[in-house]
């Protein structure tokens, strides 16, 4: 015979100062958990939508980062009249870029980050959807200017307009502000690509960017650049370019905040330990009464479980609305492909609560499983004999 669900919401209800004290002790578990995962998550949408379907980035071979790439001038003239390369009229839609690092102080902080400043062709904004100057002006082409990321200008000092910075002892002047619909771009500041290989004194690239004729093209461009020995070059996917970097940034954050995650979930498990055997310590004439009701051993160990997974529901949704004002919150961390700044939003997406709620229910059958079987094995003439 079960015992009813009305039992376990009064025995809630009487002891509600245990059982607001141990789900508010979930619940913070539970929102770190969710907090950690969202940040994971804002970093995997920001670099999975960044690749364009039809691009492709060619690297040096060996390269993992167009920070230690190389391209030279002689290789750019060989991939640009590659057959499989998409033309505008006469052009070829292809941009040689170039990646360089500056450190600047976070605002209202002393400490910083490196920021990416690309240096970009005539053809990187056609190459890239969602690229908009939202303020000021574009850059000219030769000149040392710059346009800043809307996210970097509201994050780091000296970056709105009419502010300078300096690479390699030349001053850059920012002229513009521009927004690129939530790409890892939005973490970088732009300039005119030759402008930036005099101030770094180099006679090559980075990378370069490629847009293909069609998808049959896609894979046999880049198979021929990545055979080519006299290139020694490899083509990647623009998009599987920035699934990798997604992997070893939010696969880091992830690691991190299982860990911290576990080692809390641990205590929030032994805090509902303790409060279930208190319960179980004032319960013990009561259990014998109800085995002498006739209800089973099993039915006494569900109902105990049942109450603990319930106080766990209960924290986990506490967990779930502490974190949700952060839901498209920007912040930043680093990029460890790159070693700078990522700029992103929170994303507490319904998968996250879900898996943050069966966190949280987990928690709560840790923590009763050990009471439970000891409420249900207490035997009648003892039960009855402890009042």
């Amino acid at each position: 015979m079960a015992l009813p669900i009305r039992y376990n919401i009064r025995n809630l209800i009487v002891r509600k100062g245990t059982t607001l004290a141990t789900a508010i002790t979930i619940g913070l578990t539970v929102a770190v958990f969710l907090m950690v995962m969202a940040l994971a998550r804002g970093i995997d949408l920001t670099l999975a939508s960044s690749g364009e379907p039809l691009n492709l980035i060619v690297l040096r071979n060996g390269s993992n980062s167009e920070l230690v790439s190389d391209v030279t001038r002689e290789n750019l003239s060989t991939l640009v009249y590659l057959d499989g390369v998409a033309r505008e009229g006469d052009r070829p839609l292809a941009a040689p870029e170039m990646l360089t690092l500056i450190y600047r102080a976070r605002k209202g902080m002393s400490q910083g980050a490196n920021i990416t400043i690309r240096g970009v062709g005539p053809e990187s904004t056609k190459l890239r959807s969602g690229f908009n100057v939202v303020a000021g002006r574009m850059f000219q082409t030769g000149l040392a200017e710059a346009i800043v990321s809307k996210r970097i200008a509201e994050r780091f000092q000296g970056m709105d307009i009419g502010d300078r910075f300096r690479v390699q002892g030349i001053d850059y002047s920012v002229v513009g502000l521009f927004d690129a619909g939530g790409k890892a771009f939005e973490s970088e500041i732009w300039t005119d690509v030759n402008s930036l290989r005099s101030t770094m004194k180099r006679e090559s690239y980075s990378s370069v960017l490629l847009r293909v004729k069609d998808w049959a093209a896609l894979d046999s461009l880049a198979k021929r650049i990545s055979d080519d020995q006299r290139l020694q070059l490899k083509a990647v996917t623009e998009r599987s370019f920035y699934e990798e970097q997604q992997g070893t940034t939010s696969g880091l954050l992830k690691g991190l905040g299982v860990f911290v995650a576990f080692i809390m979930a641990v205590g929030a498990g032994f805090a509902g330990m303790n409060t279930m055997y208190a319960a179980v310590a004032r319960r013990t004439t009561e259990i014998g009464t109800l085995r002498v009701l006739g209800f089973s051993r099993l039915s006494i160990l569900t109902a105990f479980v049942l109450e603990s997974v319930a106080i766990a529901v209960i924290g986990a949704g506490i967990g779930i609305l502490l974190a949700l004002p952060l839901n498209f919150v920007s912040t930043g961390t680093s990029n460890f492909a790159t070693f700078s700044e990522i700029a992103f939003n929170f994303r507490v997406t319904p998968d996250l609560m879900l898996s943050a709620l069966i966190f949280g229910v987990g928690i709560g059958l840790f923590g009763s499983l050990l009471p439970s079987i000891r409420a249900s094995r207490f035997k009648i003439i003892d039960a009855l004999r402890a009042s």
